[in-house]
This record gives structure tokens, sequence and C-alpha cells, in this order.
């Protein structure tokens, strides 16, 4: 493990692989170990100091449970496209000095040669030189599935690994976004198009004073902070399998903790905007309609440049540029360089950085909305 500080308690989403009670300890153990090995590695990539020539702890498996010769080859790629991550976070002016990652075992299922083990990933990231009132950490839990095929001497090779969360990369993380998150409405009588931000730093300024105007600032980022891994029984839960996202359901409250008023109507008008525990308008749930609602209704104004969000302001990205809208974030700190921190749903993820953003998406659309 890489020296770090403790992260709040797990969430979980639930384990997609039915466990397995006839499996022994002493193999569950080891799927465990070489699952927290492969993601160590992958945070301490990101590290200042960390990586070490050499002393991958994956490469220190061997006999009952290893890698297989293409996890291999897959996990050097990975670290490779990480390294580049990295730099391209230092040139945004961010870098990590410590980090933690925790694998814990959720579930195991063996049939035959072959095994599914579903596992929950913990990792923190130190920002390195905070400001002063800034956050220290940057955090996430994301969930993954791991196979592995016994050989003829009956040793576990790791074969592959996938990421079972509906949401998108964490900082360490490598493979590509799924389906966008975005839900159909019916036709209407045409929906605002938001303009792309741009990603350029430094962004020219544009202040925002969040301590006196129509909406509580302060109540946002407290109810972002509370419920980013904690969900609010008050609301449905989107983040099961097939269930569309909870990244907008999430921003919506939020929103409405702050004093986002309801406006009720039809579900699939998108100049309607409501959600309870019964029913919640596609404006409340729904990436693009969110987006349809907030312009028309006039509650927000576009930003030209990504840089310039501050506390309260709501942050979307089109992953795969195709015109849908994929991701909504809401930002809960700016530091004194004028960097915007975002927290969301779906990978569940606390005062993420726009920079490390920008530098896991390269290619990415983004969009922003001074609330």
């Amino acid at each position: 493990m890489v020296a770090g500080v403790a992260l709040v308690p797990n969430w979980s989403a639930g384990a997609a692989v039915t466990n397995d009670p006839t499996v022994d300890a002493a193999t569950r153990a080891t799927f465990q170990k070489l699952a927290d090995a492969v993601f160590t590695d992958r945070t301490e990539v990101l590290v200042d100091g960390a990586e070490k020539t050499g002393t991958r702890h994956t490469s220190g498996f061997s006999g009952s449970v290893r890698m297989s010769g293409g996890q291999t080859r897959l996990q050097s790629s990975a670290l490779g496209e990480l390294r580049a991550r990295k730099a391209r976070l230092a040139e945004l002016g961010e870098k990590y000095s410590a980090g933690s990652t925790k694998v814990t075992l959720d579930a195991t299922r063996v049939t035959g040669r072959s095994a599914r083990v579903a596992v929950t990933e913990t990792t923190t990231l130190t920002y390195d030189k905070p400001a002063a009132k800034g956050p220290r950490t940057t955090g996430f839990q994301a969930h993954h599935e791991l196979t592995f095929q016994a050989d003829r001497s009956g040793d576990w090779q790791l074969t592959g690994i996938k990421d079972t969360d509906d949401g998108y990369l964490a900082v360490n993380q490598v493979a590509a976004p799924s389906v966008a998150r975005a839900r159909t409405t019916a036709a209407d009588d045409g929906p605002p198009d938001a303009p792309r931000a741009s990603t350029s730093w430094p962004a020219r300024s544009n202040p925002k004073n969040t301590t006196t105007g129509a909406y509580d600032y302060k109540a946002m980022v407290a109810y972002a902070t509370k419920y980013w891994n904690h969900y609010n029984p008050d609301y449905p839960d989107f983040n099961g399998e097939g269930a569309g996202g909870d990244c907008t359901n999430f921003v919506s409250q939020t929103l409405k903790a702050g004093g986002w008023k309801h406006v009720p109507g039809y579900t699939n008008d998108f100049h309607k905007w409501f959600g309870t525990a019964d029913i919640q308008s596609d404006s409340f749930v729904g990436v693009n309609e969110f987006s349809w609602f907030a312009l028309s209704s006039k509650r927000v104004t576009p930003l030209a440049d990504v840089y310039q969000a501050d506390i309260g302001d709501v942050i979307q990205m089109d992953f795969n540029r195709d015109g849908s809208k994929d991701h909504t974030m809401v930002v809960t700190y700016r530091d004194r360089y004028g960097t915007p921190y975002v927290t969301y749903h779906s990978t569940n993820t606390y005062n993420r950085s726009v920079a490390s953003l920008v530098a896991s998406y390269p290619n990415a659309y983004f969009y922003a909305y001074r609330t």
C-alpha cells in the first residue's frame, strides 16, 4: 500500500457475482491480494516518488496465483497510459503526494477451472501543496469483476478485469466509458443547445458571489459532501445495472437542497423539474434533459471555460463527442489558483479536480453552467 489518509466507510453497490461459500478462505485471500496489488500499482503511478522501477506489487506473485501473460501486458499498457495522465495533470498544476488503495473481496464463485471475483476498490489521493483551506484529498470507490483461470497444475491466473460501476473513469482507471446515460424525451418545441466550455488554463476571470443571492451554495456543498457515497433514502437510486446512472439525480438533489424549487408537470416535459421518492421528472434525473430545463428556465447561464466554475455550479461532459451529454457533476470547492473541484455519483467521487477530468478525458466535450 501507498501511505495515505483514511477514507470514509465503504459504500457498496452490491456484488454482481453470486458468492460461493464453498470456496476456501486461502483461495479467496490470494484473489484479494492480487486484486489489491493490481489497483495499488495503478494508484502509485500517479503519486510523485511512489513508483520505483522493478517494484510493481503485481510482480511479486507466482505459483498459486499470478497474472496471465496477456493480463500482464494489459497492466503494463494501463500503467503507461496513467503515466501520461500524470504528466498531463502536472501541466495543469495538479500533483499527488500520497495515495492509498484498499481492495475488499465482495464475492467469489468458482466453476470448474474458472473463477469470477467481485471486489470493491477504495482509493484516496492526497493533493500536493493544497490551498490553506482547500481539500487535502480526493477519493472514490469503484467496483470490479476479475476472472481467473486455473492451469493444469491448479494454479490460478488472472485473465481479465472489468469495471462494473454504471459510471465513468476514476483518476486511476483506463477503461473506456460505457454507453451514454441520456434519457429520451418526447418530441417538444425544441430544447436549447448548451455551448461547449473551453478547457483552457488559466481561464478569463468570471467571479461569483457565493455568499449572497437566491441560492444557498453552502447548503449545496454540505448536501453533496454528506451524500456523495451515502445515498439519501428519500430519493430513488439510479446507480444499479441498467438504471441509467445516478449522477444527474444526485446533482438535482444538491441544487434542491440549496434552494431550487420544483416546477410540477408532466415527467417528460423538459420545462418541468421535480423529484421525490415516488416520482421524478426526466429533467431531474436525465443528463440532457437537465441541461434543457436549466437553460430554458434561466436558472443557469453557460460559462465560457470550465475553469470559471465555482461552488454550486454544474459541469457536464460528453465523452465521445456524439452530441449527447453523458455525465453531470456539481462543484464543491474552488482553490486559490482557480481550479474547481467536483463531486458526483457514478462512480461515487468527492472533490475531484477539473484538471484531473481534463487530463483523464482530453478528447471529451465539457459544458459548464453558472447557477
